[in-house]
């Protein structure tokens, strides 16, 4: 069967219960919040583009300082979330249900900032994705791109003893709704931006400790000890390169 871009409708909820409002994705939203408010071209009002964009925690954050934003994503239901959340918070911004693909056909506007967070490794074609994203991004933009990072399972699943599991390149019969099944490496990634015409200003790790931890109870009963380790050392090696994400910053 081909492989096919994932829609997360029918499961919004639990994305909400299990991801966003879990210590994982508290440290997600901080971690790319401290990220994007290093950006310079960010003090001034941009236009900024977020694709797949979820229940758009992050392309919301923007609008409130702001920034003129369009959230685009393939499911109804995570665009209703997001929609409901700017309307809560009397925020304006423009939302579009399609997909990248028909995004770089129907669209002439460039942006300035392109949001692409935790979208690629559900993809069939990630490097074409790339690419396409470049065709959206203004001259001198950045794309601040996040992905499930291959490495950091591989690691993780050999401290939980999961021996076969790797052997077998972390593929199962068995698919896990919430998890991605096509963690990504970064080196490859790296290559695929830079054939793009993109170049890495920043590298940082998402989640560097907190997946490792032997006493998960931590993650909840110390996390703003925690996050305070997670920004103080994710953008140093070799912890970057633990996070079970990655964010890349990259320019044109």
């Amino acid at each position: 069967m081909q492989k096919s871009d994932r829609n997360f409708d029918n499961i919004a909820a639990k994305f909400s219960r299990n991801i966003y409002d879990t210590t994982k994705g508290k440290i997600r939203q901080q971690v790319l919040i401290r990220d994007l408010g290093q950006l310079a071209v960010l003090q001034q009002p941009c236009r900024i583009l977020d694709v797949g964009a979820g229940q758009g925690q992050i392309a919301l954050h923007l609008a409130a300082l702001g920034h003129q934003v369009l959230l685009t994503d393939i499911s109804a239901e995570m665009l209703a979330i997001a929609q409901k959340t700017a309307a809560k918070l009397n925020l304006t911004a423009e939302f579009q249900q399609v997909s990248l693909s028909e995004l770089v056909l129907q669209h002439q506007q460039r942006y300035q900032i392109i949001l692409c967070h935790a979208m690629l490794e559900w993809l069939a074609e990630p490097q074409l994705a790339i690419a396409q994203l470049k065709k959206l991004l203004a001259p001198g933009g950045i794309v601040s791109l996040m992905f499930y990072n291959k490495d950091a399972k591989r690691l993780s699943n050999i401290i939980y003893g999961n021996f076969a599991y790797v052997a077998a390149d972390m593929q199962v019969k068995k698919k896990v709704r919430l998890s991605p099944q096509s963690p990504l490496q970064p080196n490859e990634v790296l290559s695929w931006c830079q054939e793009a015409g993109l170049k890495l200003i920043t590298k940082t790790g998402v989640r560097c400790f907190h997946d490792y931890l032997r006493n998960p109870e931590q993650q909840q009963t110390e996390f703003e000890q925690l996050l305070a380790l997670e920004l103080e050392y994710n953008q140093i090696e070799p912890y970057a390169s633990l996070g079970r994400y990655q964010h890349f910053l990259l320019q044109a």
